[in-house]
């Protein structure tokens, strides 16, 4: 029975990153074997095992075989048998199919060294081919070392492209999907992932909407980069760039969808495309089951970004209908995640990156002076029902004219 070390530690610690996550292959050991020595199985699909002490996950060499569509449609064959070699190989790329004992002997049969020293993400076999999520594995991992000067070998780009094509994709389920998305998403980097997956074409396959965008001019007098496609790459970039949280980074991928819709005699122009683009927004929401919290963000920033644009041009009345719809009174998160997403929007111009916003400051002190009516001395007057909802409506709407005078004086 021998104990490895496999996977993205292996190749983290090369790399001189920190190691988070161990994921440890025993060769030459039975089940009852892990059990006698203490470990408790979980995963019903193939034997692994939670160590007695750490809890760490170690799973037993195996090979697979391709049974069915998507990412469940494998069969595995676990034995003692089986070498370090044929576990390795069913891996997806070179630099996760590297293993060390307990020594630092580094175990590399398929050249993954030689790869991150040359910075390229290579797949190990053309088993690549039969795993769909290995698409948007990919990508993910090339967001992730995109800075470090990684990029997709061609071959590999050439497998993806023909799982694209294949319908595989349309195999997997919307959490594994959603799972890598929200991960790529959170990485360095993540309009790279956006542009590997339209490369291989797998965008026009998992995201038409988004996919939609490239190509679809706006005006340039407020987009100097002109193309929707670009223009949301870089909003993308920023989020990452300003350290935004999964909910906004969803929200700026999506928040520009309607200007696919726009007929093209109308372009540059996307008139309404707040409205045309909420139903895409569902859908691609509904299509990976996104968070709660993500959805309802993706909708609202879709809805009103052009109103975080126009903040200081807005009557109170519009202003007062804008809080509400975001309920600041009882979320002021995510009314704060909004403003986020408008600024990154604006930040996402070519040559604008650097440009303040001074509508986020704005809105944030519209939102304190429409909290700060005071409900108590309405009760005392005797409003109460409907009644005195209206009654709270006109005093956040006096405070809020009395705001913007002040702003503007």
């Amino acid at each position: 029975m021998q104990i490895y070390k496999v996977g993205g530690a292996v190749r983290d610690r090369l790399l001189g990153k920190p190691v988070t996550d161990i994921d440890w292959v025993v060769v030459g050991a039975t089940t009852e074997e892990m059990l006698a020595k203490g470990y408790r199985p979980v995963g019903a699909d193939f034997p692994v095992f939670l160590h007695p002490k750490s809890g760490e996950e170690y799973a037993l060499a195996r090979t697979e075989r391709k049974s069915g569509r998507g990412y469940g449609g494998f069969t595995f064959h676990a034995s003692p048998e089986v070498t370090l070699e044929e576990d390795l190989i069913r891996r997806d790329l070179t630099i996760n199919a590297m293993a060390e004992d307990d020594q630092q002997n580094l175990t590399d049969p398929y050249h993954g060294q030689h790869d991150l020293e040359a910075r390229i993400l290579r797949h190990v076999s053309p088993a690549f081919a039969e795993d769909p999520l290995r698409v948007l594995r990919v990508a993910r991992f090339a967001a992730r070392y995109c800075s470090l000067g990684f990029t997709v070998a061609p071959e590999t780009l050439e497998l993806m492209r023909q799982l694209s094509q294949s319908g595989e994709l349309q195999a997997l389920t919307a959490e594994r999907s959603w799972k890598e998305i929200s991960r790529a998403l959170m990485e360095e980097q993540p309009q790279v992932f956006i542009e590997v997956l339209r490369e291989c074409g797998a965008l026009k396959v998992l995201m038409p909407e988004v996919d939609a965008l490239f190509g679809v001019p706006q005006p340039e007098t407020h987009h100097p980069e002109i193309d929707t496609g670009v223009h949301t790459l870089r909003v993308l970039e920023q989020a990452a760039l300003y350290k935004q949280p999964l909910t906004v980074r969803w929200a700026c991928l999506l928040h520009d969808l309607g200007k696919g819709l726009t007929p093209e005699e109308e372009w540059p122009r996307h008139i309404a495309h707040e409205h045309t683009g909420l139903k895409l927004i569902k859908a691609v929401n509904e299509r990976f089951k996104a968070p709660k919290d993500c959805q309802e963000l993706a909708l609202l920033v879709g809805q009103y970004h052009t109103h975080g644009h126009r903040a200081l041009e807005l009557k109170p009345s519009t202003l007062l209908e804008l809080l509400q719809s975001f309920d600041v009174y009882r979320r002021p998160q995510r009314f704060e995640e909004f403003i986020a997403a408008c600024e990154m929007d604006a930040r996402g111009r070519k040559g604008l990156e650097q440009r303040s916003y001074p509508q986020a400051d704005y809105l944030r002190g519209a939102a304190t002076a429409a909290r700060s009516v005071a409900v108590q001395p309405l009760l005392e007057k005797g409003f109460k029902g409907p009644e005195l909802g209206e009654a709270i409506k006109r005093e956040r709407l006096k405070a809020l004219k009395a705001y913007k005078e002040a702003a503007s004086a």
